[in-house]
């Protein structure tokens, strides 16, 4: 018993320095969490690169603007030339000749146009290019909101962990000292070996218990590790969530966003289509120097240019904008029934949550009174045991009663606080 009694007392000494320690080390939270899991995913990293592609893309569109440059130049032989068939020597002038072209022709010409008005275009690329950047950064939004829920996940798995091994070692404490109570009745003649083999039998499952669980929350650790970037000591100390609920009415989730912007895509897509109906206007300068020139009836190389206003009208836009409207509309409703049943989902998931709230809560306020009563039903086996009129296996049916009474107040309180992180990941509130 002294040997018992002083090991008992290194152990409480021991906790104690842990205990000191501990409180003075910063507890880690769910919201930390989110953010360190965000920061670490891969993701996070393409919002950089979506940026720069749209601000290459807004670029190289208003780059239209700029006057265009086409530089070509050729050289040609045929086979035959035109020329004037009239013999002047009929008319008495035997040395007059028209003269004509060589067979070898050579060119170089520099065409500068400049766009004055273009019916819109470019104002319209320029919205699409935007539309599209935001429906990809949107999309990169709901993968990473994503991870919110494993972060859910884990972190009460811990704090599930950490609750049941406290409430372990309490029963173990239990078991321990009704071990001891029993071993004293042995001496007296009041119990037998029997009844202290059942006491043991419960300590060694409740070891066997603290055993999964320990693995368990390593596991859950070890998982957060790697969500987050960080290198998790095994007895990494969470910090429990307040329990409080708020009324989530309104539904803030990055996917409703994303739908809103994949619309303005869509409209972006029906202004290109119109930008593409109107005609379009512009300047044009062009410089050559070849042979022949301008004057095709002089076979010399020499310079030239034409300058003018351009006017041009794809007409055949026309032909296609009734089944390019009528594309846009069908991705409109589409979307359109994604959003709604994306809604619909989340509303019953929300209901469910609710539900699951408002069910914890319920339990919770008769899990005292429960343990309360298993408390007092214990108390009255240990006298009877005491009395000589219960065995130990009766007893340890009473305690075991009480331990599950208490793990189930445990595991309602995590749950519930669960419950309601679970609600607000559903509505991002």
């Amino acid at each position: 018993m002294k040997k018992i009694n002083g090991l008992k007392r290194k152990v409480i000494g021991l906790v104690t320095v842990f205990c000191v320690c501990s409180s003075g080390l910063a507890q880690l939270t769910i919201e930390d969490c989110y953010a360190k899991a965000r920061a670490n995913y891969p993701l996070i990293n393409q919002y950089g690169l979506i940026e720069r592609a749209k601000d290459f893309n807004l670029s190289n569109a208003g780059k239209a603007y700029l006057p265009q440059v086409q530089l070509s130049a050729k050289a040609s032989y045929q086979s035959d030339v035109t020329e004037i068939p009239f013999d002047f020597s009929k008319l008495g002038i035997p040395d007059m000749s028209v003269p004509h072209l060589s067979n070898d022709q050579y060119g170089a010409t520099v065409d500068v146009s400049q766009t004055v008005w273009d019916g819109g275009t470019v104002r319209a690329k320029r919205e699409s290019i935007r539309a599209k950047s935001e429906v990809e950064q949107k999309e990169l939004d709901v993968s990473l909101y994503a991870v919110n829920e494993r972060i859910n996940q884990l972190f009460f798995g811990i704090l599930l962990c950490d609750a049941l091994m406290e409430q372990n070692r309490l029963y173990q404490d239990e078991l321990q000292r009704n071990y001891e109570k029993i071993s004293s009745y042995i001496k007296n003649g009041v119990a037998n070996q029997a009844d202290l083999d059942a006491v043991k039998v419960e300590q060694l499952k409740a070891k066997q218990a603290l055993t999964q669980v320990v693995h368990n929350r390593k596991a859950f650790v070890e998982m957060m590790s790697a969500f987050v970037g960080e290198k998790f000591d095994e007895n990494i100390i969470l910090q429990k969530p307040e329990i409080s609920l708020s009324p989530f009415s309104e539904l803030r989730r990055p996917e409703l966003e994303l739908f809103d912007n994949q619309y303005k895509t869509l409209d972006a897509a029906r202004n290109e289509i119109n930008a593409s109906l109107m005609p379009k206007f512009g300047l044009f300068l062009i410089g050559g120097y070849g042979k022949p020139g301008l004057n095709m009836l002089e076979n010399k190389f020499s310079a030239y240019y034409v300058g003018g206003i351009r006017l041009s009208w794809n007409i055949g836009s026309f032909y296609t904008k009734k089944n390019s409207l009528s594309l846009i509309e069908s991705n409109r409703n589409t979307v359109k029934i994604q959003r709604e049943t994306f809604v619909f989902n989340t509303l019953l998931n929300k209901t469910g949550e609710e539900n699951e709230i408002a069910k914890y809560r319920e339990l919770l306020q008769s899990d005292d009174e429960i343990i309360a009563l298993r408390n007092s039903v214990k108390r009255s086996a240990e006298a009877k045991l005491a009395g000589g009129t219960l065995n130990a296996i009766d007893l340890m049916r009473e305690i075991t009663a009480e331990q599950l009474a208490k793990q189930d107040k445990i595991v309602h309180e995590i749950k519930l606080t669960q419950a309601i992180y679970n609600l607000k990941f559903i509505t991002n509130n």
